[in-house]
C-alpha cells in the first residue's frame, strides 16, 4: 500500500474517536449539562469500569484465546514491561534536564512511564479494522484477534500500573509529605534477657523465680521475632493493595483468560451449541457499551480538565519545560525505541508472523498516559490540577501523533 493509502487508513480509526469524543465534550457543555456535573461522570464512569469494561474484556478473551495462542502473545507481557521500565528512565532524565519540583516528580516518572494500553487499543483497533481498506485482512478476523491483543494489553498494563507506578508515585508523595520519616532512636535495642543477664552476671546463684522470668521473656521474644516476620509480609500485602490491584477489568479478563484457555469451560459457554452460550451472549451485550461510553467520558473529562488548565495552569507548579519533556518522551523518545525493540524481535525470530499483532506491540510505545494515573494522583492528594494539565496536552497531541505513528508502523509491518 503506498504512503496515502496508509495515511488514510490510519486516519479515519483517530477521526471517528475524535468524533465521538467531540460528542462527549458536547454533552459535557452547560447547554446541555448531561455530562457535565461530575456526579454524571463518576456514575458513567463507574458503570464502565465495573460492568462494561469487565463484560467487554471476558467475552473478547473467552471466544479469542486458547492455551496455543497465549502461547503466540507471550511477548507482549515482557514488551509492555519494557514501555514501563524506558519510560521511566527517560522520565528520570527528563526530571534531570529540567530540574523539576519535588512534588512534580512522581506524577512526571508515572505519565512517562505507563500509557493508555487499555482504553486506547480498544478503541483504536476495532475502528482500523472495521475500515473498508484495512491491510490487515478480512474485517471480522481482524476484528477478532485485534480485540483479543487489545484485552489482553489492557489486563496486563492495569497490573503493572497499579503494582509499578503506583509505588513510584507514592513513594515520591511520602518524600514530599514527609511521611517516610526513619525513627533512629529505635535502632539497636537490648534485648529483656540480655538485659536482666547482665545484671546477674555478678550473682553467684539464680534462683527460680528468676529462672521462670528469664523463660517467660525468652518466649516472648521468640514470638516478638516471628512477629518481626510476619508483619513485614502483611505490610507488603497492603502496600499491593490487593482490592485495587484485582480491579474489575482484571478479574474480567482472568475469567476471560480461564474459558478460553480451559476447552471444557470454553464448549459450555462459547458457540452455537454451548449449553450456557446465553451468558457469553449477555457479557457480549454489555461489553458492546464500552466504547462508546469510554469515548464519551473522554470527552467530558477533556472539558473539565480544559477548565481545569485555564485556572490552574498559572498556579500549578508545573513548568512549560516539563509538559514539553513528557510529550517528546511519550511521542518521540518512546516509538522510537520500540521500533528498534519490536523490529529486532521479528528479525530473530522471537514473535511470530502476524502483521496485527505487530502493530499492536508497536502502537503500545506511542500512546498518551494512562488515565489511570489521574486516579493515583488523587488517592494521594499530589498534583491534581497538574495531572489534568498533562492529560489535556498529551491527550489533544496525540490526535496528531497517533495518526502520524500509526502510518508509519502499518508501513513497517506490511
Amino acid at each position: 500500500m503506498d504512503f496515502w493509502k496508509l495515511f488514510t487508513t490510519a486516519l479515519v480509526p483517530v477521526l471517528k474517536v475524535l468524533l465521538v469524543t467531540g460528542l462527549g465534550t458536547f454533552l459535557g457543555l452547560q447547554r446541555f449539562n448531561l455530562l457535565r456535573e461530575s456526579a454524571a461522570r463518576n456514575h458513567l464512569n463507574a458503570l464502565v469500569y465495573f460492568v462494561f469494561t469487565p463484560a467487554l474484556v471476558c467475552s473478547i478473551l473467552a471466544k479469542t484465546i486458547t492455551f496455543e495462542s497465549l502461547v503466540l502473545v507471550w511477548f507482549m507481557p515482557l514488551n509492555i514491561l519494557f514501555t514501563f521500565i524506558i519510560g521511566t528512565a527517560l522520565g528520570w532524565l527528563c526530571l534531570k534536564i529540567t530540574k523539576a519540583a519535588s512534588d512534580m516528580q512522581g506524577l512526571v516518572l508515572g505519565c512517562c512511564a505507563a500509557g493508555n494500553l487499555g482504553n486506547m487499543p480498544l478503541i483504536i483497533i476495532p475502528a482500523v479494522c472495521k475500515d473498508s481498506g484495512t491491510p490487515f485482512g478480512a474485517v471480522d478476523v481482524c476484528n477478532k484477534k485485534g480485540m483479543a491483543y487489545a484485552s489482553l494489553s489492557m489486563a496486563i498494563s492495569n497490573i503493572y500500573i497499579w503494582t509499578f507506578v503506583y509505588h513510584i508515585i507514592r513513594v515520591y508523595s511520602c518524600r514530599n509529605f514527609n511521611v517516610n520519616k526513619v525513627d533512629n532512636s529505635t535502632v539497636g535495642p537490648v534485648s529483656a534477657i540480655e538485659a536482666d543477664l547482665e545484671n546477674h552476671s555478678s550473682t553467684p546463684e539464680v534462683t527460680a523465680a528468676h529462672t521462670n522470668d528469664l523463660v517467660t521473656q525468652f518466649k516472648s521474644d521468640t514470638v516478638s521475632k516471628e512477629n518481626q516476620i510476619i508483619k513485614p509480609l502483611k505490610t507488603l500485602v497492603k502496600r499491593l493493595n490487593l482490592k485495587i490491584l484485582l480491579a474489575p477489568p482484571t478479574m474480567g479478563s482472568i475469567l476471560g483468560l480461564i474459558i478460553g484457555v480451559v476447552p471444557p469451560f470454553q464448549k459450555m459457554f462459547v458457540g452455537d451449541d454451548a449449553p450456557f452460550r446465553v451468558v457469553e451472549d449477555s457479557a457480549s451485550l454489555l461489553g458492546d457499551a464500552c466504547i462508546p461510553a469510554m469515548t464519551l467520558l473522554v470527552g467530558a473529562n477533556l472539558l473539565n480538565e480544559k477548565y481545569e488548565f485555564h485556572s490552574g495552569f498559572k498556579r500549578s507548579e508545573l513548568k512549560v519545560s516539563l509538559l514539553v519533556g513528557i510529550i517528546v518522551v511519550r511521542y518521540m523518545a518512546l516509538p522510537i525505541l520500540g521500533v528498534v525493540i519490536v523490529k529486532g524481535a521479528i528479525r530473530f525470530g522471537i514473535i511470530h508472523q502476524d502483521p496485527l499483532y505487530h502493530f499492536i506491540l508497536l502502537l503500545q510505545y506511542a500512546l498518551p498516559p494512562a488515565i489511570g494515573i489521574s486516579t493515583i494522583t488523587q488517592l494521594f492528594g499530589a498534583g491534581e490540577t497538574e495531572c489534568s494539565i498533562v492529560m489535556l496536552a498529551t491527550n489533544v497531541c496525540a490526535s496528531f501523533t497517533l495518526t502520524l505513528w500509526s502510518t508509519f508502523f502499518m508501513w513497517l509491518v506490511l
